[in-house]
């Protein structure tokens, strides 16, 4: 884990990572080369999508997902693959999500810092 997180900031994250399903960056890796696109949900910082973010992504910051998932996504069985920098924040917001009744929401441990390490294709706007 990240040496500059706080030691009470990862004790929440692993208690939301033991309540929340995680998959791993193959494993959305592998479902779209099967055709299968999941809903991709970037919940990091908007300056950080607009920098960057994964092909397809969809954006609801952490700070405004409980607030504003409902317009985008009123059924609350879609399945969310959920993801942030490197799978905490992901972790907190599919657990906010759970307790708000969505009940396929899904974190992508690793997140975008992941995504870039298994040279996967990333969108920078304006490039």
């Amino acid at each position: 884990m990240a040496p500059n997180h706080s030691q009470r900031f990862l004790d929440i994250v692993n208690r939301a990572r033991e309540q929340v399903r995680e998959c791993t960056v193959q494993d959305v890796v592998d479902r779209r080369i099967s055709g299968d696109e999941p809903i991709l949900l970037d919940v990091r910082e908007e300056s950080e999508f607009a920098a960057a973010h994964i092909p397809g992504a969809h954006h609801l910051g952490k700070g405004v997902i409980e607030r504003d998932i409902e317009a985008q996504f009123p059924d609350t069985s879609t399945e969310l693959v959920l993801y942030c920098g490197g799978g905490y924040r992901s972790a907190l917001a599919a657990l906010n999500l759970q307790i708000m009744g969505y009940s396929n929401v899904i974190s992508m441990d690793g997140g975008f810092r992941g995504w870039k390490e298994a040279d996967q294709p990333v969108t920078v706007p304006g490039s």
